[in-house]
């Protein structure tokens, strides 16, 4: 029969957890549950001070709940750190928990834990030694920073690799509290690179990055063996061990070219020559061993689910292997379109930085840059640069498909997808000359939208486009002068106006200019600001090309004495001058007074001269003062008439070209302050020695002398010792010791077995010889004896 009092301990236990099945039963039924209430301090005190570890637990899970609610909690701070010697693991927890909050403020009381903390070192429990070193290395106290060195010593020792780690990550804490006690902790980094288990050394390279990055000599004897255990580290230490190695491979590995004789096509005959006699070496890049073994072991990183790491791979290839590296790199990145729309962001920044290096690649990809409904903008916009990145490389029915989709977004009721979609036209136009015809109509047709905005992007990459071929684009300015009279947006009307003027020399019999600016100064009035500042400079054209030709036509000089540029400049900055219109003008002075262009011309600074834009008027005098002499215009044509330069747009990402992959710099597009930039690469002949890199058995580490890792065999071993032997005889001045491989070893052993068995054999056979002999004498002096009986 059971005692009384175990009986009642019993139903305490199962009232209890009858009474927590309620309240988490009554919790998840309520729709709205209500903020816990607060208790007392007097009551919350009274539950600390309990001997009942329940009410403990309670309390303490009340204190944890104010704090994270910005309750002051600090009158509890006595009372809290007194259970810290609890043997119970939940309250040791939510004891740590506080003292990580409140020991910068209390620093005295957090003080008197350090012991209990200590003594928790030694705990039979792994997780509360790895508790215990956490909670130590994260008190911001930098009395006990000696303290805490001597734990970390104490843990990097330990047997649990769980205790190794929180070892490894207390580091930079305690750097953080003396840098002083930096040799200590480097040594204790040593030890920790070397460890077996791959997320003690995943921890160690974080801490190792933090606390010395400079410090690659550490690296030498454990690189081989980090190469290894990369596959089996968690994602945060993958992505430390990958930044390490980018480190140390362009500070100790040199990039090394190698020149390389181009193959020749020889004849069919013998006396034929050969089809590139004259093909020059071509260099070749050259990877390091060490480095190609790195590079070998992060194609299997490529298959992580955590995308920063597959980012973090195309890092590494883009900015230490070879083209055909970066080639693998390209099918994962693709794959991080089916994320959610933020990841599906920043991996197009990365994707279009990539593809700005291997365009030709991402062609097979191009249907998974296709726009869908629920994308933003940005992303819609990063899909449509990558798709003008790649369609000069791409077949014609793919460059159908992509000139589709955007014709078909200029329709969109999106303002910024649709000026999107148009420069993205112009931009395909411009890297593949033969589909700038069809871009040119897709352009075209937008012009007379009623969206004013989609007009004048329009007209902006039709501007460009034209501007590359002038001469073969005669007649779409005459179509676009047309759409003058439906187009109300300024900026469009900007634009066509200027075209206008642009071809205002080509073909004077036939030219439209005149008569656009006749139509113009009708309504000059009523025009917009842009647009009147595009009037006056066609006008300026019109009146520039009319006096060269009449100075071809008649090139003997006038009799009256032409008056300088700065008389004129002089002239139409008076105050006092007429207000007559042909009066000390320009038309005054023409042969041919009578002509309409000079009369346009007067007409129209006369019109500016009393607008209200003080950039009009300023424009108007200037141009006034070039054209003031008709028979010295060249300083006019050289300023009005100077041929254009080709305009080009560049891809909108060219400008992130050299910020690095995956790094926060690259999406906002401006370097940042903090950021680990990758060194030079090494000079050759300058790098550390490779057999540095070389691993020595039995230290702790798995074994492996060469680039492939791994133990060495029985014979390699053997032979390398003899080798050693046959360099200490040469240096003592002995004989010349052959050199003898494992098979010879097992070889010499297999004659001295046969020739051991000869020689037992020719025993043998000689003591056979010995009896027969004897057996014969014996019978001879038989047979004698028994003659002389006879």
């Amino acid at each position: 029969m059971e005692s009384i009092p175990r009986i009642s301990s019993m139903m305490e236990i199962a009232r209890d957890l009858t009474l927590e099945a309620a309240q988490s039963a009554g919790a998840a039924r309520s729709l709205n549950p209500r903020p816990p209430r607060d208790l007392p301090f007097l009551q919350v005190k009274k539950l600390l001070d309990s001997r009942n570890d329940r009410e403990i637990l309670e309390g303490l899970r009340k204190v944890v709940s104010m704090m994270y609610r910005s309750k002051p909690c600090l009158p509890y701070f006595s009372s809290v750190v007194k259970n810290v010697a609890s043997p119970n693991i939940e309250i040791k927890k939510l004891v740590y928990i506080y003292l990580l909050h409140y020991a910068e403020s209390e620093p005295d009381l957090a003080l008197l834990s350090i012991n209990t903390i200590q003594k928790s070192l030694s705990d039979q429990n792994p997780q509360v030694r790895a508790m215990a070193l956490r909670v130590m290395s994260g008190i911001k106290v930098p009395v006990i920073s000696q303290i805490v060195s001597l734990a970390i010593k104490k843990g990097c020792g330990d047997m649990s690799p769980y205790v190794r780690k929180a070892a490894a990550l207390a580091i930079p804490k305690c750097y953080r509290l003396d840098p002083n006690i930096l040799p200590q902790l480097l040594d204790y980094l040593t030890v920790l690179l070397g460890d077996k288990q791959y997320y003690v050394v995943g921890s160690a390279v974080t801490a190792f990055l933090e606390v010395c990055p400079e410090r690659v000599d550490l690296i030498h004897k454990h690189y081989r063996s980090l190469v290894r255990k990369l596959v089996d580290m968690d994602e945060w230490g993958q992505l430390a061990t990958l930044r390490l190695m980018s480190l140390y491979a362009r500070r100790c590995l040199p990039k090394k070219t190698r020149k390389v004789r181009k193959s020749k096509v020889k004849g069919f005959y013998d006396d034929e020559a050969s089809e590139d006699e004259g093909s020059a070496e071509e260099e070749i890049e050259v990877l390091d061993p060490d480095l190609e073994l790195f590079l070998k072991a992060c194609k299997s990183l490529l298959q992580s689910r955590n995308s920063a790491v597959i980012v973090a791979v195309a890092r590494c290839f883009l900015d230490l292997g070879t083209q055909d590296y970066i080639d693998f790199a390209i099918g994962p990145l693709v794959a991080l379109l089916r994320s959610p729309q933020d990841i599906q962001q920043v991996a197009l920044y990365n994707i279009v930085t990539v593809c700005m290096a291997r365009p030709e690649r991402f062609v097979r990809y191009a249907n998974h840059f296709l726009v869908h409904v629920t994308d933003s903008i940005d992303i819609a916009r990063l899909k449509f640069e990558v798709w003008t990145l790649i369609y000069s490389h791409c077949e014609p029915h793919i460059r159908d498909m992509i000139l589709s989709e955007l014709e078909h977004f200029t329709r969109a009721l999106d303002p910024e997808i649709v000026q999107e979609s148009v420069r993205a036209i112009g931009r395909c136009a411009q890297t593949d000359s033969k589909a700038s015809a069809r871009c040119l109509r897709l352009l075209l047709r937008q012009v007379s939208s009623q969206d004013g905005n989609l007009a004048a992007e329009s007209l902006t990459v039709i501007r460009h486009l034209i501007q590359q071929d002038p001469t073969a684009h005669t007649k779409t300015v005459i179509r676009l002068a047309k759409n003058l009279d439906i187009t109300s947006n300024p900026e469009a009307r900007a634009t066509i106006i200027w075209l206008v003027g642009e071809f205002a020399g080509v073909d004077s019999e036939n030219n439209i200019a005149p008569d656009v600016l006749r139509i113009l100064t009708k309504g000059f009035a009523s025009e917009s600001e842009p647009a009147k500042l595009q009037i006056v400079l066609l006008a300026a054209k019109v009146y520039l090309h009319h006096l060269n030709r009449t100075r071809e036509k008649d090139p003997s000089p006038p009799s009256q004495p032409s008056s300088s540029v700065d008389e004129g400049w002089a002239s139409s900055t008076d105050p006092t001058e007429s207000t007559s219109p042909h009066q000390n003008s320009p038309s005054s002075q023409s042969p041919d007074p009578d002509h309409p262009i000079p009369k346009l011309w007067s007409y129209i600074l006369l019109l500016t001269r009393y607008d209200t834009s003080y950039d009009l008027r300023d424009r108007t005098r200037t141009y006034r003062a070039l054209l003031s002499d008709p028979t010295s215009t060249q300083l006019a044509s050289l300023l009005l008439l100077a041929p254009k330069p080709v305009p080009h747009a560049p891809s909108p990402s060219e400008y992130r070209k050299g910020l690095p992959l995956g790094s926060a710099s690259l999406v906002l597009g401006t370097k940042i302050a903090g950021g680990m930039e990758l060194p030079d690469w090494v000079k050759e002949g300058e790098e550390p020695d490779p057999r540095l890199r070389d691993e020595v058995g039995g230290s702790g580490r798995e074994g492996g002398g060469g680039v492939g890792g791994g133990e060495r065999p029985a014979g390699e071993a053997l032979d390398a010792a003899l080798r050693d032997e046959r360099g200490k005889d040469k240096g003592k001045g002995k004989e010349k010791v052959v050199e003898k491989s494992l098979e010879d070893w097992l070889g010499e052993e297999g004659e001295e077995e046969s020739e051991e068995g000869s020689e037992e054999e020719t025993e043998e056979e000689s003591e056979y010889e010995e009896v027969t002999e004897s057996e014969e004498e014996g019978e001879e002096e038989e047979e004698l004896r028994g003659l002389v009986d006879r």
